[in-house]
């Protein structure tokens, strides 16, 4: 089978039925397991965080948030280079080299688990690594795209992306699981005992349970490896995408190069962000991600040589469409909202249901003391992410019927009112003595938003394939699922912040009022009457 594809036109419903179906669903079934493991290994630490908490690792609450948001910054800022990487190195190249990339990570955390002895930034140095993970996504549905004909593409991305998502729900099911046994004997290290109770999808695990924590990484292994070969001997470089592609080693070089750089302004960006000991604590969230996405594109273009510089200026023509910037901002409320939601959850039902909240009118302070009957986060953490996930090709199968405005229009609508039920919830869970009896309607009202998050990803996607031509489609695909992947930095850290100021509520508001913008930007742009690009 040829790696390149010397010809490719979808559009042509000979050639499709002929070829290119063939060739695209191919491609599209290796890089779903391929994306659904990027997923879980940049994910992998919203779980990680918890359990290193019940075993007694020596951090506080907010060293193990820091984990969660390390890998979520990080992996959103790899995207901004992945979202280039398709015509630059191409498809099969670029699904092949950064599947093989997981290794390290998976590796690497399995190592520094079986030590809770060794500094935090040991822990922060693997969930940097764990970010490249989080690039993956950008490439994957780039590459995709390029697959397949504009008629098919709310379907095929929503499969791609649908079934990709599952790699958060596949995480959170599977971790808790093979941490209960020795999956590798000796070879994996001894186990650990548990000093709280834990979790997994069938109930509570009690404390004194032996549990291997290091398997949260080495499990990984087990479906890295085939399915770095698979993607190697069974994905295609297109070549009319991909000029540049012919060269497998210096597609590899392009790549692990783009990947270098985009590390360095993560880092820097987080150095000033993070408070003390891990960084300076200078600058606030807000200035810190705008900061690191401008010096990421500005390195890349600097930092370009050969036909990677001309390549890239040409795909920076993206920045010039201001439907670039529309579909960034709806992508957030979508896939922004799914992936922080993700991260933040398991953590947020830690802290909101795992103590009673007991008001000391005396001292006028309140106090937070072990509830001993908390939900546990690993038992249900997952529900959610599953929901959007498996509803996700259906919102692009229905975008294909109706448009991809309408359904986003009606979804964010959905979310306006669930943030603030959410909101409102969690704010009499952290204010009572007995919050579990608040954790139904808390999950219930989660569940609905990941439902919308789901069906949302699926339109916005189909959008784009409706305003951009498929030479520009790509890029834009990649740069807003880049934009959209800071909400797994987002989220977490404004939740975490509004938990520790005591209102866990103002950060569902909040995004409650970012949600009901975004609704007003779609209609404008793509429902009004004489709107510029009408959707339908």
């Amino acid at each position: 089978m040829a790696a390149n594809v010397e010809a490719w036109n979808v559009e042509d419903k000979a050639f499709w039925e002929s070829t290119g179906k063939k060739i695209a669903y191919r491609n599209l079934w290796i890089s779903v397991p391929a994306l659904l493991c990027g997923f879980a290994v940049w994910l992998m630490w919203g779980i990680i965080a918890v359990q290193m908490s019940n075993l007694g690792f020596p951090f506080s609450k907010d060293e193990l948030f820091t984990l969660t948001a390390i890998s979520g910054l990080a992996g959103a800022t790899m995207r901004i280079p992945a979202s280039f990487l398709i015509r630059l190195a191409g498809g099969r190249n670029t699904i092949f080299l950064t599947t093989a990339m997981l290794l390290s990570p998976a590796i690497g955390t399995g190592v520094v688990l079986q030590h809770p002895e060794w500094p935090l930034w040991t822990f922060q140095l693997m969930a940097l690594w764990s970010g490249v993970g989080g690039g993956n996504f950008a490439s994957s549905m780039s590459n995709i795209s390029t697959f397949f004909p504009k008629r098919l593409q709310g379907t095929a991305l929503g499969l791609n992306a649908g079934l990709g998502n599952f790699g958060v729900t596949t995480m959170q099911i599977l971790i808790p699981l093979v941490m209960t046994v020795g999956v590798f004997g000796a070879l994996g290290g001894d186990a650990t005992v548990l000093v709280k109770d834990s979790g997994w999808i069938f109930g509570k695990i009690p404390a004194g349970t032996p549990t291997f924590i290091q398997n949260a990484g080495f499990t990984w292994l087990l479906l890295l490896f085939p399915l770095a070969v698979l993607s190697f001997c069974g994905m295609n470089n297109l070549l009319p995408i991909s000029a540049d592609a012919r060269s497998t080693f210096t597609s590899f070089i392009k790549i692990i190069w783009l990947y270098t750089l985009a590390f360095l302004p993560a880092i820097a960006g987080l150095y000033l962000y993070l408070p003390a000991p891990t960084g300076l604590g200078l600058l606030n969230m807000w200035l810190a991600m705008p900061l690191i996405i401008v010096s990421t594109l500005l390195i890349m273009k600097l930092a370009a040589f050969g036909s990677m510089k001309e390549n890239i200026a040409k795909q920076f023509s993206i920045f010039k469409n201001k439907h670039t910037w529309s579909m960034t901002a709806l992508y957030l409320v979508t896939f922004g909202s799914f992936i922080g939601f993700s991260m933040a959850l398991p953590l947020s039902i830690t802290v909101i249901f795992g103590d009673k909240h007991i008001f000391d009118a005396a001292g006028g302070i309140w106090m937070h003391i072990k509830n001993p009957n908390a939900p546990s986060a690993l038992t249900y953490a997952w529900i959610g992410p599953f929901v959007g996930a498996l509803i996700r090709p259906v919102g692009g199968w229905i975008s294909d019927k109706v448009g991809g405005s309408i359904v986003t229009q009606v979804i964010s609508a959905a979310m306006v009112l669930a943030s603030i039920y959410a909101g409102h919830v969690m704010m009499q869970a952290y204010h009572s003595a007995t919050p579990e009896i608040y954790f139904n309607q808390f999950l219930l009202t989660f569940v609905v938003l990941f439902a919308a998050t789901g069906l949302g990803n699926g339109s916005t996607f189909r959008t784009v394939g409706v305003i951009f031509d498929r030479v520009q489609a790509g890029p834009v695909l990649g740069w807003t699922s880049a934009v959209a992947a800071y909400g797994s930095f987002i989220a977490p850290e404004v939740i975490k912040g509004q938990i520790k100021a005591g209102t866990p509520e103002m950060a569902m508001y909040g995004f409650a009022v970012f949600y009901a913008l975004c609704l007003l930007l779609n209609w404008w742009f793509y429902l009004r009457a004489g709107a510029e690009i009408k959707n339908p």
